[in-house]
């Protein structure tokens, strides 16, 4: 009895171990940022947290345009980075299994078979003998998770898949924000080449003007060589744009994952519809940007890999145990005198590794603070983007009326110089500046109208897309 008692501290010593040993490593906090109660370029706004399980919807619809809606959705299905962050997210959900298997017993089954035999001796006159020899066995080990370096591995597996995922989100958005702005930026220039051919036909007609002029003898030859160079200019101008759609067009094609030459689209009538902006934007926007969850996921993966790391200074510890047979026949095998069985329990503790262990834990420490000043710089760029875009909507919302205002007056002042050059008040001189002033502020006001749909891709990616607004206003 007193030989009992006696085992009794040292059973309790040893589950104390065990259960204070689960603790091993620190537990994941997600790190301050910085608060940010408004934006400055745009209503209230509340402190930001990353949310990376929520949906993006479709937010190229708000733009009313069935191509692009068509486009957009080939993205996720063809698009080839898409589908390498697929293949991704794949491989870490796939480690995630992986690490996941580690907390269950290994169980093997082995099995095999030998013969063996001797010579005769000639001198004793003994004779050869051949044997059979079979063995079956079944053996299991498992490697309690004392520590927790298991657990913590599985918990950085499933952080890991977590930021695959948001990267995938990443990827997509990505990908369909530049589909939208190349998209956009081709049927600007499918708008400045209709704007140039109404142009071309002007300056056709002022060389006609000053040629009949000049063939009357009422101006000069440079009046015609004027016009002449303005023509020419406007069309290699013209030219210029063939070239810039078709790369365009070349872009959208590979972003759907077509070869270029398997792929045209066709030009049609522009709609600058831009989604009205909400002035106060809610902070679940933010938190929807899949890169501000990736960075908080990497963070919590690093976190995990300290404990990962500090387990290294507590003993290894292993259960096994195996049973088996062994017979000369094989009909042998499963009879009772033939059944072998063990047990074991092992424990490995390093007693000196030069610090290696050590090392370990300070560069798995130095790699998390590296997250998470990834992470914290991540989410300050994202306030960035969104003040950058939002400053460049309110802006581009002004520019545009301006450059419709400066277009207008652009065009009354080419006619009235036109209609005096015809009376002979101006020299053309005069046409030509007019002329070169009217187009320019045409195809300014043709860009301030892409300029803000661009500005409203570039504030849906910011915001982390997936949201809906009211219906495109012109």
């Amino acid at each position: 009895m007193p030989s009992s008692f006696s085992r009794l501290p040292l059973a309790a010593a040893l589950v104390t171990m065990l259960l204070g040993g689960c603790a091993v490593g620190p537990d994941y906090q997600q790190p301050a940022t910085t608060e940010v109660p408004a934006f400055k370029e745009a209503g209230a706004w509340v402190s930001a947290a990353p949310a990376d399980t929520l949906d993006r919807g479709p937010w190229w619809l708000l733009f009313g345009d069935p191509v692009l809606n068509e486009l957009a959705a080939r993205v996720e299905v063809s698009n080839q980075n898409v589908a390498v962050a697929v293949a991704a997210y794949a491989q870490a959900r796939a480690l995630v299994r992986e690490q996941r298997a580690s907390l269950f017993p290994l169980v093997s089954l082995n099995g095999g078979a030998s013969r063996s035999g001797s010579s005769g001796n000639s001198t004793t006159g003994a004779t050869g003998r051949v044997g059979n020899n079979y063995q079956l066995g079944i053996g299991g080990s498992w490697e309690p998770d004392v520590w927790g370096r298991l657990g913590r591995a599985v918990d950085g597996a499933s952080a890991g898949a977590q930021a695959s995922a948001a990267d995938l989100a990443s990827a997509k958005l990505s990908a369909q924000g530049e589909l939208a702005a190349n998209y956009f930026a081709l049927r600007q220039t499918d708008a400045q080449k209709r704007l140039f051919e109404s142009t071309l036909e002007g300056f056709q007609r002022a060389v006609e003007i000053t040629q009949n002029r000049y063939t009357a003898g009422i101006v000069a030859k440079t009046d015609v060589l004027q016009a002449q160079t303005q023509l020419a200019n406007a069309r290699a101008d013209s030219a210029g744009l063939v070239r810039q759609r078709a790369q365009l067009e070349h872009a959208i094609a590979v972003l759907v994952g077509q070869a270029p030459g398997n792929f045209s689209l066709p030009a049609t009538d522009w709609k600058p519809a831009v989604p009205s902006i909400p002035v106060g934007v809610p902070s679940t926007l933010l938190q929807r940007r899949p890169d501000i969850a990736a960075a908080e996921r990497r963070v919590a993966l690093a976190n995990e890999q300290i404990g990962i790391a500090k387990s290294g200074y507590y003993p290894n510890i292993s259960l096994s145990a195996s049973g088996g047979t062994g017979a000369s026949r094989v009909a042998d095998l499963f009879s009772a005198p033939s059944l072998v069985w063990s047990l074991g329990l092992s424990a490995a503790q390093v007693l000196f590794n030069a610090g290696r262990t050590d090392a370990r834990v300070d560069g798995a420490t130095a790699a998390h603070e590296q997250a998470v000043a990834r992470y914290r710089q991540t989410v300050l760029v994202a306030f960035q983007d969104v003040e950058d875009q939002l400053a460049a909507t309110r802006v581009l919302q002004l520019q545009q009326a301006l450059r419709r205002q400066a277009s207008e007056a652009a065009d009354q002042v080419e006619q009235q110089v036109l209609n005096r050059y015809r009376a002979g008040q101006v020299g053309y001189t005069e046409v030509i500046t007019a002329q070169a002033t009217a187009l320019n502020a045409r195809r300014a006001l043709v860009q301030a109208m892409a300029d803000r749909q661009t500005t409203a891709v570039a504030l849906i990616q910011s915001l982390g897309g997936g949201w809906l607004a009211a219906q495109p206003t012109p």
